[in-house]
């Protein structure tokens, strides 16, 4: 679960930017990019249940629904997402069910995870669709950028 080319470390970053965007809305520093197959970036999210008091508003969901909007389709078979942090169950579930392609992320989510922790959706035989998933690049800034956020709030 490890790998990504320059072009993928420059749009995991890009999502590292939209996350640290997304403190200034006073959510968690989370962020995503949803690139086409040609390498077009097309959605950038970021946390929004702050503002919408939406729990289920997290980066990767609200990305998977405005990349099907915006294909006009709920297949996304040549798309791939770029997540700052290890997606929690129900961002994970949104990827498999939206069925991108590949999914990149920057930092491992031991407590709230479920790609490499806690259910480890992708792993299980029921799960409608397992994309090609790249963990950990650029890993010390994913978590720099997690851990700073949540020492503050202590």
């Amino acid at each position: 679960m490890s790998g990504g080319s320059e072009r993928d470390e420059h749009f995991l970053r890009l999502s590292f930017t939209v996350a640290r965007r997304s403190l200034t809305h006073g959510n968690h520093p989370f962020g995503c990019v949803v690139v086409d197959a040609e390498g077009n970036a097309l959605i950038e999210t970021e946390n929004g249940y702050m503002p919408d008091h939406d729990g289920t508003a997290h980066a990767e969901r609200l990305a998977a629904t405005q990349a099907c909007r915006r294909f006009d389709r709920e297949v996304l078979a040549k798309a791939t997402l770029y997540s700052s942090a290890e997606p929690c169950a129900m961002c994970a579930g949104a990827i498999a069910h939206a069925r991108i392609a590949r999914l990149y992320y920057g930092a491992a989510d031991p407590k709230g995870g479920a790609v490499e922790h806690g259910p480890m959706l992708f792993g299980q035989p029921t799960v409608h669709h397992r994309p090609e998933i790249y963990a950990g690049i650029a890993e010390a800034e994913s978590a720099a950028l997690l851990r700073d956020f949540f020492t503050a709030r202590r």
